[in-house]
């Protein structure tokens, strides 16, 4: 993939994120990955969405070298390096600080799994990490904030939970492209805040029924899947 090809898929990415209703102020970030070329794009650290253009992404590789850009990239860079490692099935991050997410998230709570809606997209209650230690919060935070998610995240298959709170911050998501990651920061919000109001009706309710939560995932995920259109 050309750099200028993988730039407008970051660039993208980021523009959707306010458009959607995710981002205050500069809040947040989305990165594209080239895995061929072992380099992503990221977006600039600080700079305001509307003042953004593709070739201000900041594109870095894989050890952490930027490899072209003029500007800083977001201070988030390391956390999403981290993610492209240590899951080779990504193709894009995206981190924001929406608030229905992020009042779980500052909580520490999981996001629990009450209904079909988040049963699309995530195949079980949205987990959160445990709090940073003191040292990583002293050393190589953004890293560091990559490995609790990896940590975390032990056991299961990112593409069927592709979501997660960091304790105290906010969310993060990911999929195969950095614009089905935008799809999954919305649909992270959008239960979020579905189950705020749900647990405001009714505090004591359970969590879906097993069998409804496989029927809806199974039939958007995997080998059977039947929602949509072919291809």
């Amino acid at each position: 993939m050309k750099l200028d090809e993988l730039r407008r898929q970051a660039f993208e990415a980021n523009l959707a994120l306010p458009a959607a209703g995710l981002i205050n102020l500069t809040f947040g970030n989305a990165s594209a990955i080239d895995r061929d070329a072992g380099v992503f794009a990221i977006k600039p650290s600080g700079v305001a969405y509307d003042a953004m253009r593709p070739d201000d992404m900041v594109v870095v590789d894989l050890d952490g070298k930027i490899v072209a850009g003029d500007l800083r990239p977001s201070s988030d860079t390391p956390t999403h390096r981290r993610l492209f490692l240590a899951f080779e099935a990504i193709g894009g991050v995206v981190h924001t600080h929406s608030t229905a997410a992020t009042a779980f998230a500052q909580a520490g709570r999981p996001i629990p799994i009450l209904g079909t809606t988040h049963a699309d997209y995530f195949d079980g209650d949205v987990p959160v990490t445990r709090k940073m230690t003191p040292g990583e919060i002293a050393g190589q935070y953004e890293w560091d904030t990559g490995s609790v998610i990896v940590e975390r995240l032990s056991g299961h298959d990112p593409l069927h939970m592709p979501g997660i709170l960091v304790n105290r911050h906010a969310p993060f998501t990911w999929s195969e492209s950095a614009a089905r990651a935008v799809d999954t920061a919305v649909a992270l919000e959008c239960v979020a805040e579905m189950a705020l109001r749900s647990l405001a009706l009714a505090p004591d309710l359970a969590p879906i029924e097993p069998e409804l939560l496989d029927r809806h995932f199974t039939r958007k995920h995997g080998a059977g899947a039947y929602y949509g259109q072919p291809g």
